[in-house]
């Protein structure tokens, strides 16, 4: 049974196809209670910069959830530019098929995922609620689809991770090149 709950903005729909995605074959059993999870108000989340953290409260316990998202492409930072006009600009579904249809869909696409529940599959249901959780909130307000790429600061910031007052728990591994990391010394 589909939900409108979720996803019912373009903006927002990027999220929920990172919980459904097209490649599914069959139906995944966490998504309701992710669902559940989500519109219950039991995942709690914080955006700093390009990181989403989320504490998401499932039974007694709780987990930390990490989403890292990569900045947005030049060329999509360009039209949305380009397509946002006066001092109010609204973003529509229709802006959103603009941006799309000028060859740079604004989706988020992402680079890191990280839960500290001990679940063994590649996806759990922490991060499906967290999904979720963020396609409701860019539904009510989809500036924060293009905050969390990036959109909104300037080239100097999207360039790297910023981890000025934060803790950074992880690195990516993409994120190390093995030249300067892996040296012998003399």
């Amino acid at each position: 049974m589909a939900t409108h709950d979720f996803g019912y903005t373009k903006w927002g729909k990027d999220w929920v196809r990172f919980a459904e995605t097209l490649r599914q074959t069959r139906p995944d059993p966490q998504l309701p209670s992710a669902r559940r999870m989500a519109r219950d108000g039991k995942v709690q989340i914080t955006i700093d910069g390009r990181t989403v953290r989320a504490v998401v409260h499932r039974g007694r316990g709780a987990t930390v959830t990490t989403v890292e998202v990569a900045p947005m492409s030049p060329g999509a930072t360009a039209e949305i530019s380009r397509q946002l006009s006066g001092v109010q600009p609204v973003l529509t579904d229709d802006l959103y098929v603009t941006i799309a249809d000028a060859g740079h869909p604004p989706a988020p696409k992402l680079l890191a995922v990280t839960c500290s529940c001990p679940a063994g599959t590649p996806r759990c249901i922490h991060e499906l609620a967290v999904y979720y959780d963020m396609a409701r909130r860019i539904d009510d307000d989809p500036r924060i689809a293009l905050d969390v790429q990036g959109f909104f600061r300037g080239p100097a910031d999207s360039k790297g991770v910023s981890t000025a007052g934060t803790q950074q728990r992880w690195i990516a591994l993409n994120a190390l090149d093995p030249a300067a990391y892996f040296t012998a010394s003399e």
